[in-house]
């Protein structure tokens, strides 16, 4: 059973393990709950039966907190929870803490409860999709989702991958794809590299960024991948699977060229255009929201990493895309503001400046990334009417723009209303980004009352009032 904690972590990767060791450093009980069965998160992803993260990145960062988790469990300051999908943070006002975390455990489901004083949230992102005609043909993943398959099954989607999307993830993709033995005959970007231009002085800031960049750009040279910049894939196309794409150069606003499409062979397509913050637990528990220069939903945090509701904390994505470097930053400083709050621990003001100037270096990186590839509006003008939208509903453009034009429908929710568009099984995470552009409105931030799947049994029985019965309802 677990203890009554100080600290309750939401998510084992780069910020939430940050935050537990750390806070765990202080004094501080910390529970950390994850749905991965091991910590890492998607960035250190592991694959079977490997001790630590195959790339060099991941177990720079990865391996010290990973010994320092290890000797807190052994200690009995840190409870690490595997296999817990987190579905709904409430307030509790009993002797266990003032926070309840309800969650769905292990493959048989198994309701589980856990009381903390505080809850930090490390939930980290999603990515975000824009269909296309094609888009649901077996062989298309996501640029994510292709990069998952490799770090954990060293699996790779096909022999002949087109990588495309925008944003800085595609180089990375493509770059483990080409150097585990992917063909990749094209990275497309919808964005173009010149808009880092006014962002100069930040980037100067961070070498680091601008090294591996240049690392990811020399696998791509070695291995002959063309990168096509200010294009897309605009439609994919195939039978039982994809056999090529079609490749359009966009103008600035991202509407596709007439006469410059071309038609790209292929076995397989890794697309992405970004991540998403993953937010429902935060924006339950009414925390406010921000926009981020791509126009995404993020939290609001003060200096210390608090959100809008007292006694949450937020640390990684969930306040704005920004990489494992930032999440990091960001996590430690929430676990001495924590400690602080909790217990008094005294802060050095050195590390306190210090990790206050690298996250303000990293977020002002991030946020030059995030200016650069935003979608542009005219996307929408790749998608014609029989394109499939909404993949679990089967809701195609047509019905969408129909529900917009000759039903009245002024937004995503009226439109959801109407169509059944965000209503399946992904809740929207697919296809609720389009599903808002096309109804005419920025997205909204994801507002759930359950974070994941829940048995119904879970949601009828009472809750637990024995005591001695703090970790588990059954």
């Amino acid at each position: 059973m677990t203890p009554s904690a100080d600290l309750a972590v939401v998510g084992a990767g780069p910020a939430g393990l940050a935050a537990a060791v750390t806070a765990a450093d202080r004094g501080l009980r910390v529970v950390l709950l994850d749905a991965g069965e091991r910590p890492g998160g998607q960035i250190h992803r592991h694959a079977a039966g490997q001790a630590h993260p195959p790339s060099l990145h991941g177990r720079r960062h990865f391996a010290p907190r990973a010994r320092r988790l290890a000797a807190h469990r052994r200690a009995g300051r840190v409870t690490h929870l595997p296999a817990h999908h987190v579905w709904t943070v409430v307030p509790h006002d009993g002797a266990d803490g003032a926070w309840a975390l309800h969650a769905v455990a292990g493959p048989d489901e198994a309701p589980a409860t856990v009381h903390a004083r505080t809850v930090l949230l490390a939930t980290g992102a999603y990515e975000r999709h824009l269909p296309f005609p094609g888009w649901t043909l077996p062989g298309v993943v996501g640029a994510g989702g292709a990069q998952a398959l490799l770090k954990s099954g060293l699996v790779l989607p096909g022999r002949r991958v087109v990588v495309a999307g925008s944003g800085p993830l595609l180089l990375a993709v493509a770059g483990s794809l080409a150097a585990a033995g992917a063909r990749v005959p094209a990275v497309v970007e919808a964005a173009d590299y010149t808009a880092y231009a006014s962002g100069l002085p930040t980037l100067l800031r961070n070498p680091g960024k601008l090294a591996e960049a240049a690392l990811h750009g020399g696998t791509l040279l070695r291995h002959a991948a063309r990168l096509l910049t200010r294009h897309a894939v605009t439609a994919a196309h195939g039978t039982t699977r994809v056999e090529a794409v079609t490749v359009t150069r966009l103008d600035r606003d991202w509407r596709p060229v007439p006469g410059t499409s071309r038609r790209v062979p292929c076995d397989a397509l890794a697309v992405g255009h970004g991540l998403v913050p993953q937010l429902e637990l935060a924006t339950g528990l009414g925390c406010a929201t921000r926009r981020t220069p791509d126009d995404t939903p993020a939290l609001v945090v003060d200096a210390d990493q608090a959100t809008t509701v007292p006694g949450v904390w937020a640390a990684g994505e969930t306040g704005g895309v920004g990489g494992a470097d930032l999440a990091l930053t960001e996590g430690e400083i929430a676990a001495d503001a924590i400690a602080h709050a909790l217990r008094g621990t005294p802060r050095d003001p050195r590390r306190t400046a210090a990790l206050t100037r690298r996250r303000a270096r990293l977020r002002a990186f991030a946020d030059t990334m995030a200016a650069a590839h935003r979608p542009g509006p005219g996307w929408t003008g790749w998608l014609d009417d029989t394109t499939e939208v909404c993949r679990c509903e089967e809701v195609t453009a047509g019905r969408v723009r129909e529900a917009v034009a000759d039903l009245g429908a002024h937004d995503a929710r009226t439109v959801k209303l109407l169509t059944r568009a965000g209503m399946g099984w992904c809740q929207g995470r697919m296809c609720g980004q389009a599903v808002a552009r096309l109804a005419g409105e920025p997205p909204a931030p994801d507002r759930r009352p359950l974070s994941c799947p829940v048995p119904l049994g879970h949601l009828a029985a009472p809750p637990t009032t024995d005591p001695t019965d703090r970790g588990a309802r059954a």
